[in-house]
């Protein structure tokens, strides 16, 4: 099964790069291209993984971080340009689970991806079982 991947970033150009370069490793890639689109999309389509710029319009990625723990566990790829310490620790405060920076080696992030989505779903299914041994 694919993993499926939510890109939230508003630069058509980086969307459609990061779409060719993970779909050569089968990721299923849906793309929004505003903070809101993705929140949206993250409801909708409950992706393994969103990549998520900073950078967006109509609400930065610390606040799409925000919203979307507020409803899901899904990880948080932040990969962006901006560097500084104190950004990526704000942006990992608010729920993000990785910090990448661009230009980035793209088998590091085809790496972080499969990581991220392999922890999701190890997680989902420990919570499943202990669903059901509750239940009996």
């Amino acid at each position: 099964m694919p993993t499926r991947v939510l890109i939230v970033d508003d630069d058509n150009e980086t969307a459609d790069l990061l779409r060719i370069i993970l779909e050569k490793d089968d990721f299923l890639v849906n793309a929004a291209t505003s903070g809101r689109e993705g929140i949206r999309l993250t409801r909708e389509i409950n992706p393994d993984v969103i990549v998520l710029d900073l950078l967006i319009p109509d609400m930065d990625g610390f606040a799409v971080c925000r919203e979307v723990r507020k409803f899901s566990n899904v990880p948080i790829v932040v990969l962006s340009a901006l560097s500084r310490p104190g950004i990526v620790t704000q942006v990992l405060d608010e729920g993000a689970d990785d910090y990448l920076t661009k230009p980035i080696n793209t088998n590091v992030l085809v790496a972080s991806l499969k990581k991220l989505s392999r922890r999701a779903r190890a997680e989902q299914e420990v919570t499943r079982a202990n669903g059901v041994y509750r239940m009996m």
